[in-house]
């Protein structure tokens, strides 16, 4: 496993938001689906973001992303959580084909560590081949799941936000604090049994 290291080059790639990427690099990812946030939040949030990177202008240090992360980041997820939008990832079946997808490639193009499928939003740590791209990656994820969803509901036009969030996992003690965090998320959005999907490896069972 391999953690963020501060003296390797770092790849930063963009779409609305900001990605720093390492090969074979650890990565804790959050993306949701399209109808999850009202516009009003996400203009709120784009207003926000854009007055602090004129302040913070890249390449970010460590703690500089970490703050990114901490403003920006956390305040999308807290908004999930309040469970807006269509929430059809409520429905198990439709889990279904998310986790499927998640697990076609495992042990190739990434090693899983854990998850945790939300009615808006997922949330996936884990450790990524060398010769796969972060973006790519997510990429096929949505494609897959997003053609399928649509036609199980009868529905066109985008099922998932384009963009996500990501984070390079730092060492160990970020490791577990992610862990925690996702087998956590269904209590902190007050979901019952049968409304998630939690998986986690035999590592992340281990953390306490």
């Amino acid at each position: 496993m391999k953690f963020f290291n501060p003296f390797e080059d770092i790849r930063v790639t963009r779409h609305n938001l900001p990605h720093w990427q390492q090969p074979g690099a650890t990565y804790f990812v959050t993306f949701r689906m399209a109808d999850s946030l009202p516009v009003e939040m996400l203009r709120e949030l784009d207003s926000d973001r854009k007055r602090w990177q004129l302040l913070h202008p890249p390449p970010l240090s460590p703690e500089g992303e970490a703050e990114y992360h901490r403003l920006f980041s956390a305040r999308v997820d807290q908004w999930l959580d309040e469970g807006l939008g269509s929430c059809v990832l409520g429905q198990p079946s439709l889990r279904s084909v998310v986790e499927e997808s998640l697990k076609f490639f495992h042990g190739q193009r990434y090693e899983l560590l854990s998850y945790v499928l939300m009615p808006n939003h997922v949330h996936g740590l884990f450790v990524l081949h060398p010769d796969w791209p972060l973006e790519k990656v997510l990429f096929t994820w949505k494609r897959r799941t997003a053609g399928v969803i649509n036609e199980t509901l009868g529905v066109e036009g985008p099922f998932w936000q384009h963009d996500y969030f990501d984070r390079l996992i730092r060492d160990g003690d970020h490791l577990r604090n992610v862990i925690r965090y996702i087998r956590r998320n269904p209590a902190k959005a007050h979901l019952k049994e049968g409304e998630f999907t939690l998986w986690e490896s035999e590592l992340a069972q281990a953390v306490g």
